[in-house]
């Protein structure tokens, strides 16, 4: 709120920006509560803004605006106040209509403009330095992306051209927004496809915020004074040819950094060029004519497209050694270098509280279980043009098994010795690693078996565990080969973890294991019914949904739950491997018991919850974050959480709102449409109790018979190849 003094706080801003001689005392910084001020640049004088109050509300909106970039306007031309500073970690300041009124101009000639002049501009915020002389850019355009056709000598950030520009850097005719607060690193001008310096005696003027230089998108960082130790550098050949170009190679714990020949070493400088070693997967050396040696290094970093997520591309450099005739000290040398760049691509291992990671070894070895009609049919076309060369990069010896009848990979992993094998690798849809989970819990030594870490390559229609996987790993959502990319990439760098499984119940006496969901009703009618579309890949959830609107159908049974205790009173875990048995069910080889469960034939435990409807659209209970590679269910999932995310829609809710409903699950947002029908509640076990026989049930994508079905989750009980 505005001070009731406005008078004497104006004095006091004033003071504070312009301090008085040591004989008068210390004005004291003004309130975080100030409104913004007004500067008359011309005249230096500081006024209240007009309509602080309309500013500092669209400045301080919420996340979800679509006005929270704005700067003040034209009329404005106010400093942002501190909802804007403070929240939005922004300095605004304001460009005058004619700069060159003011100061010295340089006389332009055809290749330098002239500088625009010195202005001191008082920010109305303690943490920010006041009374600062920065160089405000000279900006005819409204977007800096047009700045090439608003004319020459048009003023922008950067070092490098062609980057992509980011939303926040904006011209806004009087108005320029920057982030954190911190002036540009430089102020460049470019003409005919070039940079020159702004200022004509040197390098632009860098202002002395207390903020970090807002950075780039897709730069690095330049390297700070006393930052990663240097652990090997050298001067080598760009190219395995012996004319090729020199360069300086400087090798941290992080990256492989590229100088060309006379740049900098060190300091504020960067790298022309810098390789992340979390992106490496191989290195190698290798003789070269001429007594010469090389080292290489295969990498997959993010490359982003024009429109789209950015997606991981190969990347492959060679450098040459060459330090004399003596081919095997160059040799030596190269090696030594691939060996530590291959030591330094290991992924680290998380250090996290429960939670117990490993990496696979190198050389590894790796059965793969592929189906050949899964998808739309191209999953050995995909293996074979993919993945299968990243895999002999990394090191990763494949051997391939290719189902050719149901329940074929079930029968392998059950009855094959995996002992010669590091890791199982399953390239097909969610319904293969279903049969290999079941497969392996049939073994009399199942609880050796599930040690064997599980891999996921997306080759089916929904690929929900893939995409889980990518979205646990930190990913933009991609689909595709891109998809398939990114898991294989996973893949060879090797780290993988614990997740959770449920083991379910039915009338019938079975007894299942799933890894990713149970469901009944709507969803499971769209993941059945389309099985004919199936040559249209992802696309016939689609059609199988549009299907199944014109004839909604409402779902009769109970749905009972327990929910997971609440977090100021956990309980204890125990391990399975520590669970007593109920009486003549223990032994050597004997499945972990569900203990949490009753038979279905008597009624749920007293402190469970059940739900009073009895009529449902759909009932879901999922335990990844994806329902399918563009369906983000259960944003909060994580591979073991110990719980089970249980959604269902209610009876009653119209069409339309469905639709909208799984239209906000391709960004999972579907929560926040706070729709009275979709009832959401995370879960230890649940029981649902079909009225009728009607309706079709699915785990894992794999339908089944309409019953009354149980659940519990059980914690770490396999283990998953994942990313860092």
């Amino acid at each position: 709120m505005a001070p009731s003094d406005p008078r004497g706080y104006l004095m006091a801003i004033h003071q504070w920006h312009h301090p008085p001689p040591s004989s008068l005392p210390e004005v004291t910084p003004p309130v975080l509560c100030c409104p913004p001020l007004c500067l008359d640049i011309p005249t230096g004088l500081l006024s209240p803004c007009p309509g602080w109050r309309d500013v500092a509300k669209r400045c301080s909106c919420s996340a979800g605006s679509r006005d929270r970039h704005r700067a003040p306007a034209r009329g404005d031309r106010c400093v942002a106040g501190h909802d804007l500073l403070l929240s939005r970690w922004r300095a605004v300041w304001s460009v005058p209509r004619q700069p060159r009124q003011h100061g010295s101009p340089i006389p332009a000639t055809p290749h330098r403009r002239a500088e625009p002049p010195q202005h001191r501009f008082a920010f109305a915020h303690p943490l920010l330095q006041p009374d600062i002389p920065v160089t405000p850019p000279r900006c005819p355009g409204r977007r800096l992306g047009k700045l090439r056709q608003a004319g020459r000598g048009a003023w922008r950030w950067g070092q490098r051209r062609g980057r992509p520009r980011r939303r926040e850097e904006r011209c806004r005719g009087v108005g320029y927004t920057f982030m954190n607060g911190a002036a540009p690193p430089a102020i460049a001008v470019r003409r005919g496809g070039r940079q020159q310096r702004a200022a004509a005696g040197g390098a632009p003027r860098r202002v002395p915020f207390p903020f970090p230089a807002p950075m780039a998108a897709g730069r690095r960082a330049p390297p700070e004074p006393g930052g990663a130790p240097v652990l090997l550098q050298g001067v080598f050949g760009v190219g395995p040819g012996p004319g090729a170009a020199s360069c300086s190679l400087v090798l941290t714990a992080r990256e492989l950094q590229v100088r060309r020949p006379g740049g900098s070493s060190g300091g504020s400088a960067g790298p022309d060029a810098a390789f992340r070693l979390a992106d490496c997967v191989s290195s190698a050396a290798f003789p070269a004519a001429a007594a010469a040696a090389c080292f290489s290094l295969v990498c997959y970093p993010f490359r982003g497209p024009r429109w789209g997520s950015p997606a991981r591309q190969r990347l492959e450099r060679t450098f040459r050694v060459y330090r004399g005739p003596d081919a095997e000290g160059n040799l030596r040398i190269a090696q030594a270098w691939s060996r530590r760049i291959r030591e330094l691509s290991v992924p680290a291992v998380p250090v996290q509280d429960g939670d117990t990671y490993g990496v696979l070894p190198r050389p590894c070895r790796a059965l793969v279980l592929l189906n050949p009609q899964s998808g739309a049919g191209r999953a050995l076309e995909d293996f074979q043009a993919v993945v299968q060369p990243m895999l002999a990069e990394a090191e990763v010896a494949a051997s391939v098994f290719i189902t050719e009848r149901p329940h074929h990979a079930h029968e392998k992993v059950r009855d094959e010795d995996l002992s010669q094998w590091d890791t199982l690798v399953v390239m097909s849809g969610d319904g293969l690693l279903y049969e290999v989970v079941n497969g392996l819990m049939e073994r009399p030594d199942w609880d050796e078996a599930m040690k064997k870490p599980l891999c996921i390559l997306p080759g089916g229609s929904g690929n929900a565990l893939a995409a889980s996987i990518n979205y646990y790993a930190g990913n933009d959502h991609v689909a595709k080969k891109k998809l398939l990319t990114n898991c294989t990439f996973i893949l060879c760098k090797g780290l993988h973890t614990q997740m959770d499984l449920v083991s379910l119940s039915t009338a019938s006496g079975k007894r299942l294991f799933s890894f990713l969901g149970f469901g009944w009703g709507f969803i499971s009618d769209v993941d059945i019914d389309s099985e004919k579309y199936r040559w249209l890949g992802n696309a016939r959830f689609t059609l199988g949904t549009l299907q199944c609107l014109a004839k909604l159908r409402v779902y009769q049974g109970r749905l009972s739950y327990l929910p997971v205790v609440p977090p100021a009173d956990p309980p204890e875990p125990v391990p399975n491997s520590r669970i007593v048995l109920p009486a003549g069910t223990g032994g050597a080889g004997s499945l972990p018991p569900d203990s949490l469960l009753v038979p279905l034939g008597q009624p749920v435990p007293a402190h469970w919850t059940v739900v009073p409807e009895e009529e449902f659209v759909t009932v879901y209970a999922i335990y990844q974050s994806h329902l399918g590679t563009n369906l983000l269910m259960a944003p909060a999932a994580r591979p073991h959480d110990g719980c089970i995310h249980l959604f269902y829609l209610k009876a009653g809710i119209g069409r339309a709102a469905l639709l909208r409903i799984f239209l906000a699950m391709a960004r999972g947002t579907h929560l926040d449409l706070n729709c009275p029908h979709l009832c959401y509640v995370p879960v230890r076990a649940f029981r649902l109790e079909p009225r009728t026989a009607a309706g079709i049930m699915t785990v894992d994508g794999e339908a089944l018979a309409s019953e009354p079905v149980q659940g519990q989750v059980h914690g770490r009980l396999c283990r998953v190849v994942c990313g860092s």
